[in-house]
């Protein structure tokens, strides 16, 4: 049945190709794409749904997407900041095109109810262990490129210059983008004309992209706050200075930085996601400790905010009495810049996601939270390689209408129900990324 499949989809591919003019169209290659799609990457998928792996301990899925993108021709290297991994494909003269897709899974339990539902659990960088699900959807990402490279190569007559797929680690600590380019990866591969990544999203109606010609994502930063204290008994409160208190203090006057010291029209978000402190009723801790997840939209508005975080926690540790050798300490452990677009290439290649799809499936970006994107790392304003990162559909369009028709709510990214359409939302993120090159470096 095997070799019967395989020489179904070899004939398929082939019809879709053969010809003339008729090769390189939308629909040959929409074509070409579904019948990978069914063919061979529908498997590749659930593969990767099944074997999540957490931030930085890609090891498995990293070796998959090395040998996957051997298979189809590139020149791969691994180990590039970390789990890393860059394929190469020169085809003649023409602009470096990078082509980006994040693989790292999340920390969180599957209950989507799918049949290959992930049960995988994994012991993380703090050695606890725990279950692993991919609930944003980096499957998607890996399986497409997959399929990009794949397409890519068939169609070496319709492009020319150099493409450098990168395999990215850690997206969801925001971290792996950044160890990527520091361990030379521009230098080692060359400096992209452009860049070019997408991400799935369950907010928008599969067969649909978008992109915004600005702001795409946020930034954003993880910030920890230790606040010392001095102990005691919980009946003697006089005798100790109490953590807790100092610490919900803090709390609270941090929300005066979006609400008192931000501009109106400048989002800002600080968010305290836990707060740990004691161990018993009665017992007044020595030390509480907070952690932040900090938004902004702008790079300006993102360090002032920063900088009233510790200017705010310091000064109500001092306003408690602690000792300057005692105060509240903050840090940012991971952080990403805000992520761009770069208006010329967004106005340019939105133009050619609607020859691709038509003008009603690429409707206009719209911001609906302050979620973030380490991609911003590789087209930062230093480095001078303008970006374009867009949104593939990954929820179909009934699901929407049930929901706004009483029926249940669509799952959120990094919801243990998080779910999307597999085949519509690789084949369009496919045919999105092959649209982008054909554009950006035509043959000659």
């Amino acid at each position: 049945m095997k070799l019967i499949r395989k020489a179904m989809l070899a004939a398929a591919l082939g019809a879709a190709w053969a010809g003339t003019p008729a090769m390189a169209n939308d629909d040959a290659i929409a074509a070409a794409v579904n019948a990978d799609y069914d063919g061979y990457l529908d498997e590749l998928f659930v593969h990767f749904h099944l074997n999540p792996e957490l931030s930085f301990l890609e090891t498995n899925t990293a070796a998959r997407m090395a040998a996957e993108l051997r298979a189809a021709g590139l020149e791969v290297t691994e180990g590039v900041g970390g789990t890393g991994v860059v394929g190469m494909l020169k085809n003649g003269d023409g602009p470096l095109i990078l082509l980006r897709a994040d693989m790292d899974g999340l920390p969180v339990p599957e209950k989507s109810g799918l049949p290959y539902a992930s049960t995988a659990k994994q012991v993380g960088q703090d050695g606890v262990e725990y279950p692993v699900m991919h609930a944003c959807g980096h499957d998607v990402h890996i399986t497409s490129m997959v399929g990009t490279a794949r397409r890519l190569m068939a169609m070496k007559d319709k492009w020319s210059g150099t493409l450098m797929f990168v395999v990215q680690p850690a997206e969801e600590r925001v971290g792996g983008a950044r160890a990527m380019v520091e361990d030379g990866l521009y230098d080692r591969f060359g400096k992209p004309d452009y860049a070019v990544a997408f991400h799935v999203s369950s907010e928008l109606p599969t067969g649909m992209v978008s992109a915004s010609e600005g702001i795409q994502y946020s930034s954003a930063d993880s910030v920890d706050i230790v606040v010392p204290g001095i102990g005691a008994h919980g009946a003697s409160p006089h005798a100790g200075r109490d953590p807790v208190y100092i610490a919900s203090q803090i709390v609270t006057a941090l929300q005066s930085i979006a609400s008192r010291e931000t501009m109106p029209l400048d989002p800002v978000v600080v968010t305290v996601g836990a707060f740990h402190s004691g161990t018993k009723h009665n017992i007044i801790s020595d030390r509480a400790d907070l952690q932040l997840t900090v938004r902004a939209n702008d790079e300006k508005v993102r360090a002032a905010t920063l900088a009233s975080i510790e200017r705010i926690a310091v000064n109500i540790g001092r306003a408690h009495g602690l000792p300057e050798d005692m105060l509240p300490k903050v840090t940012v452990s991971e952080g990403t810049p805000v992520t761009n677009n770069d208006p010329a290439l967004a106005r340019r290649l939105n133009a050619a996601m609607k020859r691709t799809f038509g003008e009603e499936s690429v409707p206009d970006f719209k911001q609906k939270g302050m979620g973030a994107e380490d991609f911003a790392f590789f087209v930062t304003e230093d480095l001078g390689v303008p970006g374009y990162y867009f949104a593939v559909g990954g929820t179909p369009a009934e699901a929407f209408e049930a929901a706004a028709n009483g029926g249940p709510p669509v799952p959120s990214h990094h919801s243990p129900l998080f779910k999307i359409s597999p085949r519509e939302s690789v084949t369009v993120g496919t045919r999105a990324m092959i649209a982008a090159v054909l554009d950006l470096a035509p043959a000659e």
